[in-house]
């Protein structure tokens, strides 16, 4: 039943039978509507207004799992989306008169709105949200400070201003400033906006009998606990069906080898430069800020599309999932401006959900697999781009005591790092830019909170040894494959 288990679980719950489904082949729409049924029997709702609402809301999210946009997306190219029979709990207005009013005969909200807005209630004053600005005089003006902003969580949420609303309160995501970074997905408290997933294609890959590899991100050590290594994690996928797995701090070796040459020619050309890994960061200059992209950021290729580049050069023919606590990977892979990047991107819980779906447990495992170096490792948190491309720079012997670097993660350092940039004001010569708070092991589907993965991750990266960058990418054949966007 709904009310034995949250938001998150009645979504992984969905997911996890979508991909049984598929596994049997009975992704039809009979079994489909089944399991509606089976997840919102009724007759009574469990947590919507009634269960036609619940059943719709359901049916969404089975097309989401299934890797296909909601109805009201058709056509969407956006991997974010709004489920709309989700997105109606939310007040409307903007601002709001409380309790606190004193019904006072100044009607100092009143005269201050130059929209008319304001009138009297009964025992309050009203706002009209039809004729609202949201222009916050009236809550300036109030003697009581009885007008309060209700800033709703998706809008609060998204660094970029994407989130607005029809004239029916419904979230609206504009996709021509949406950098997918996924942060509105978990801060809607009714489930209301979310992600397409893409565990039917893969289960599909994989019984059509394709040589499917996963590629997991350097954020993944100590999310599951310091006793699940990237060891562990590729036997359980391995035992699912994947040919293989491959630790994408490897990719972060790479990415660092040849962004560390771009960065000291540029620092000898006098030019700055932002890093290439976070793709919500580079949303973010594409979308809203085209001349810093065009001449500031690196042209090396993220480490997911290294890993990648590197399996279709070595395995051809292969399938490529990259596994990580990012929703902007999604779109990353689906960019037709670079070759060859990941066909597929899941996130921690679709894949708990894609081992669920075959009974297949994580468990301790005694193997010393390691292909990074633990600069690779740490690309996941912010700051270790730039300590791994300066290591990089420092095992080829060149002098980077002056280089002046800036590590911003979050939105709003991101963006002040930006304008700085364009103004010519930013000191630094190097900025690492990530969306996410913290860098990507703060990503918006992290399996933990922070500091459970903080401590756990500490103890797993302790174990790595002390491989250089340079040194240990002489065992892969860089020279099969570009490591830059545009190919060369």
């Amino acid at each position: 039943m709904v009310n034995d288990y949250g938001l998150i679980s009645l979504k992984h719950n969905i997911m996890e039978r979508v991909c049984r489904l598929a596994w049997e082949n009975k992704l039809d729409e009979e079994h489909v509507e089944k399991l509606v049924y089976d997840i919102i029997p009724g007759p009574k709702p469990e947590y919507r207004c009634c269960v036609y609402k619940e059943r719709e809301i359901v049916r969404q999210r089975i097309r989401l799992a299934s890797g296909e946009n909601t109805m009201a997306n058709a056509g969407s190219k956006n991997v974010v989306q709004v489920i709309q029979a989700a997105c109606d709990e939310c007040p409307i207005s903007a601002y709001s008169v409380t309790d606190n009013c004193r019904f006072c005969l100044g009607k100092n909200c009143m005269n201050s709105c130059k929209f008319g807005a304001i009138s009297e209630g009964e025992v309050r004053m009203h706002i009209d949200p039809t004729k609202c600005k949201e222009c916050g005089m009236c809550a300036k003006e109030c003697p009581y400070s009885a007008i309060v902003h209700l800033e709703r969580p998706c809008k609060k949420a998204c660094p970029v201003g994407a989130i607005s609303y029809d004239e029916y309160g419904l979230c609206k995501i504009d996709e021509s400033r949406c950098i997918q970074c996924g942060h509105c997905i978990h801060s809607c408290p009714f489930g209301a906006i979310a992600s397409k997933t893409y565990l039917v294609p893969i289960i599909r890959e994989i019984l059509a009998g394709k040589e499917v590899i996963a590629m997991c991100a350097p954020a993944t050590e100590g999310q599951f606990g310091e006793e699940i290594s990237m060891a562990s994690i590729r036997e359980s996928l391995k035992e699912l069906g994947f040919a293989d797995m491959v630790e994408v701090g490897l990719g972060g070796d790479m990415t660092a080898a040849y962004e560390s040459e771009e960065w000291a020619k540029a620092k000898k050309e006098g030019r700055k430069m932002t890093t290439s890994c976070c793709p919500a960061f580079i949303n973010m200059l594409r979308k809203h800020y085209p001349d810093v992209f065009e001449n500031n950021m690196s042209n090396t290729v993220s480490p997911m599309c290294a890993i990648s580049r590197y399996l279709k050069a070595t395995r051809p023919g292969c399938v490529t999932v990259f596994v990580g606590p990012c929703i902007a990977k999604k779109a990353e892979a689906q960019d037709e401006t670079v070759a060859d990047n990941a066909d597929y991107v899941i996130t921690y819980g679709e894949m708990r959900a894609l081992l669920r779906s075959k009974d297949v447990e994580l468990k301790p495992v005694e193997d010393p697999y390691q292909e990074a170096s633990i600069f690779g490792k740490k690309f996941a948190s912010s700051g270790g781009v730039a300590a791994a491309v300066i290591e990089c720079m420092k095992e080829r012997g060149e002098d980077t005591s002056d280089i002046k670097l800036l590590a911003c993660h979050g939105g709003a350092d991101c963006k002040k790092a930006i304008l700085m940039l364009k103004s010519g004001k930013l000191d630094a010569d190097f900025v690492e830019g990530m969306i996410c708070p913290g860098g990507c092991v703060g990503g918006p589907s992290r399996h933990k909170t922070e500091l459970e993965i903080t401590k756990a991750r500490n103890t797993l990266l302790e174990k790595a040894d002390g491989r250089k960058i340079l040194e240990n990418l002489k065992d892969y054949p860089m020279d099969k494959f570009s490591m830059y966007r545009d190919g060369h």
